[in-house]
């Protein structure tokens, strides 16, 4: 009996210290993607000009020389880091999580990764954009995969968010693959086409030409479970901060616009991001 709950309680504090080791497999895989990707690339060494704007709608002009791009080096891709930030799996179960992700200029490739716990056992997400695939993978106690998506829907889903984000870094939206149209003097409709498949959406600018949303229908939104449900998606730029002598966005929140209501999963405490680019 006694050798039976000495067992017991190794097997359990071997447990208890594996959920704890820094170590972590979708950390890695994660990390790797982007070494991998940084490796195989070469830094552009041009800056943003005036000739660069010529055929984009007035408000994306606008906020390039609100921002202070224009004479500013052109990224290759840009890293973002969240800390703390509520994610609400459920109305009802909200979770925090830190959040660390990267996006490339040449091709449309976004990769993010999640660190958090469920009831105190280490909870991890990888969301990635490949080669035209998306994919949401989410890991508990580290080994766990408590789901994986991936399909058509996702596919856009990840595409379009690619979109949402590429104002942050800017490159992206000189970018053959990304094509514009002029609304009015605050609003530009863009649309993305690679791999066979294209998504569209609708940035808002203020009058002083900071963006302020993004707006689409070309998301679903996926459960859990796997369960779907058609819904417009929002991104919003609450506030922003000087870096480098560059405007930045410092919070961003997600939204989906459900007919009962909004629902802020993303980042509804504020959390400030960190955006560096490279």
């Amino acid at each position: 009996m006694w050798y039976l709950l000495l067992s017991g309680l190794f097997v359990i504090v071997l447990l208890i210290l594996f959920l704890h080791m820094p170590y972590s497999k979708t950390k890695k895989e994660f990390n790797n993607v982007i070494e991998n990707r940084v490796k195989s690339m070469s830094k552009t060494l041009e800056v943003f000009t005036e000739n660069d704007m010529i055929n984009l709608p007035e408000p994306v002009q606008k906020y390039f020389k609100k921002c202070g791009y224009i004479g500013k080096p052109k990224m290759s891709y840009m890293k973002a880091y969240y800390k703390n930030v509520n994610f609400k799996m459920s109305p009802s179960k909200t979770i925090k999580i830190d959040h660390t992700q990267c996006n490339f200029v040449k091709r449309p490739e976004r990769f993010a990764f999640i660190n958090s716990n469920l009831y105190g056992i280490p909870f991890e997400g990888l969301d990635s954009y490949d080669c035209g695939m998306g994919r949401m993978k989410g890991v508990i106690a580290k080994i766990i995969t408590l789901f994986d998506q991936r399909g058509a829907e996702m596919d856009r889903a990840c595409l379009v968010t690619y979109l949402s984000e590429s104002l942050i870094f800017p490159n992206a939206v000189l970018q053959d693959f990304i094509t514009w149209k002029e609304i009015d003097s605050t609003h530009a409709e863009a649309e993305i086409s690679c791999y066979g498949i294209s998504a569209a959406g609708v940035f808002t600018f203020d009058e002083d030409g900071l963006w302020r949303s993004f707006r689409t229908n070309d998301r679903i939104s996926v459960s859990m479970d796997g369960s779907e449900r058609k819904a417009p998606w929002s991104a919003i730029v609450e506030d922003y901060h000087q870096s480098n002598e560059i405007w930045m966005p410092r919070v961003v929140s997600s939204v989906w616009h459900y007919p009962e209501g909004d629902f802020i999963y993303f980042n509804e405490n504020g959390s400030k991001i960190l955006i560096e680019h490279y």
